[in-house]
């Protein structure tokens, strides 16, 4: 795992930019970085967002799918969360399994979906024991410049605002099949006579 190093250089000048009330993007020291949020950026998930904090650009898809509770939660859905910090993000990022910070950051931002509750868990219950839906929060680092604790959360929390979840395609099919078949009997069908 590669380390993040600051050169000397590079701290000088950040204290010398810092004295000076600025920042090395050239922010002052009380300017927040400009936020951008897209929702419904991938058309493919069920929920999504991409925002852009300052440099720092983050994806976040949702999808889901039906599966089993876990055993000492019967009741309620699931939530899954995980972030990729690809290489191209930063030059500090590997490839391989997730890194601890990566794991670290996931576990934040699902903390504070949970603690808000801004997710009703037990909704997401279909036949208590047995089926339940389960919600995967899948971040990507796209750029990183910094503050991704806050770009990640505002990401997930926008990709779940615009969650909405799909139906089947064999049930869309009946859907449809019940649709054409009702329009086909209205057509035909004369009502009470006069």
């Amino acid at each position: 795992m590669s380390e993040e190093i600051v050169s000397e250089l590079m701290r000088a000048h950040v204290y010398r930019l810092a004295s000076t009330g600025q920042r090395v993007d050239g922010r002052r020291l009380d300017e927040p970085r400009k936020l951008s949020v897209a929702r419904m950026f991938v058309k493919t998930a069920e929920g999504s967002a991409r925002v852009q904090l300052g440099n720092t650009d983050v994806l976040v898809g949702i999808k889901m799918s039906v599966g089993e509770p876990y055993p000492d939660t019967p009741n309620t859905g699931v939530l899954s969360t995980s972030v990729e910090l690809i290489p191209m993000a930063s030059p500090t990022f590997e490839a391989g399994p997730p890194r601890p910070d990566a794991i670290e950051l996931a576990r934040v931002v699902d903390r504070g979906i949970r603690e808000s509750k801004m997710v009703n868990m037990e909704k997401l219950c279909i036949t208590p024991k047995e089926k339940v839906w389960i919600l995967f929060i899948d971040i990507h680092v796209l750029d990183f410049d910094g503050n991704l604790f806050d770009a990640c959360s505002y990401a997930a929390v926008s990709a779940l605002a615009s969650t909405r979840s799909r139906p089947s395609p064999r049930r869309s099919r009946r859907r449809r099949a019940r649709a054409s078949a009702t329009t086909s009997r209205s057509r035909w069908s004369t009502g009470p006579s006069a």
